[in-house]
């Protein structure tokens, strides 16, 4: 899997239902660790959004457009 996005949980939940609407799967790791510490801290927490290498062009496009 490659990450596609790195953000705030809300950003990788926004950019998670841009690419599930376009039939692209994908899932979002550290969303716990940014759920904790993200509204506390301003380092860290970041969550990424990882999607299929095969996938990985066509969501790149998708991120990239929003």
């Amino acid at each position: 899997m490659k990450e596609v996005f790195e953000g705030s949980l809300w950003e990788a939940e926004v950019v998670k239902g841009l690419l599930q609407a376009e039939e692209v799967d994908c899932m979002l790791r550290d969303e716990t660790l940014g759920a904790v510490t993200s509204p506390y801290l301003t380092l860290g927490g970041n969550v990424k959004v990882l999607v299929n290498d095969e996938d990985y062009s066509r969501a790149s496009q998708i991120v990239d457009a929003r």
